[in-house]
């Protein structure tokens, strides 16, 4: 059987991913092409991300003009916890719990594969959500409309992004599983180049209106990368899906943060 994967699979394979919209076409790839196309659709997170942030941040300005602010955001927050099954959200939770409770590297890999969340998760998942929703808060109250709209967008789409940057800059843990596993160590040069160009459109917007915010951004997330990388392989010897899902959270952060400092 054909392993080339079809030109139109790769995109579709990120949205399915990252979100629980349905897509029709993949149940006619073959387990190759999946496998092939899965590594292309890495390229492909960032344009994903910006559309997920599109519709966060048109709900948000839309819930706006009949609601308070914080019960907008949180409305919001609650249509993409639905959108993307809490993806990143819950590798928030399995990060802080693994590296917050465990000692040794198994103890990290065994908590992280633990369904159960314990109080180092529970504290960092609140933590990070209501440093987003904060952030958000004062994105949509002290900006006008637009730009409101560009920066909510632009966050999702570099928070994705920077998955692919530690991606292609950390190799999956030696006994690690899923997405890092499985599809991590084909993530080269050629998908980073995919991924910087499909961040375009949910970046410029952003880049035209604030660009001392985002090289700020860029800066402070490159030495989040430089420590985090540091850290995943001193504890686990690389990379795992729950670190990248946290990686992505991380960076909506680290340019929201960089958006509305004075």
């Amino acid at each position: 059987m054909d392993s080339k994967c079809p030109v139109w699979a790769p995109p579709v394979l990120a949205i399915q991913f990252l979100t629980r919209i349905p897509v029709p076409g993949t149940a006619r790839l073959s387990p190759a092409q999946i496998s092939a196309g899965l590594v292309q659709a890495v390229g492909w997170f960032p344009l994903v991300g910006a559309a997920i942030g599109a519709i966060t941040a048109a709900v948000a300005l839309a819930a706006d003009t009949l609601w308070p602010t914080l019960v907008a955001v949180l409305i919001a927050l609650v249509v993409e916890a639905w959108l993307t099954g809490a993806f990143h959200e819950d590798a928030v939770a399995d990060f802080c719990d693994a590296f917050g409770g465990g000692w040794t590297g198994d103890d990290v890999r065994r908590i992280m594969k633990d369904s159960r969340i314990g109080s180092y998760g529970s504290v960092g998942l609140i933590l990070a959500i209501g440093l987003r929703l904060a952030l958000m808060l004062a994105v949509v109250e002290s900006m006008t409309p637009l730009p409101a709209f560009l920066t909510l967008v632009a966050s999702a789409c570099f928070g994705r992004l920077l998955v692919v940057v530690l991606m292609a800059s950390v190799a999956p843990a030696p006994q690690g599983e899923g997405l890092a596993k499985d599809i991590g160590s084909g993530v080269g040069l050629q998908v980073l180049i995919l991924a910087v160009t499909t961040a375009i459109p949910g970046m410029t917007g952003f880049a035209l209106l604030e660009p001392i915010s985002l090289l700020a951004a860029t800066v402070a997330a490159g030495a989040f990368i430089l420590w985090f990388r540091v850290l995943l392989v001193r504890r686990i010897g690389g990379s795992t899906g729950d670190c990248l899902g946290f990686s992505a959270y991380a960076g909506q952060l680290i340019l929201l943060l960089a958006a509305v400092a004075a």
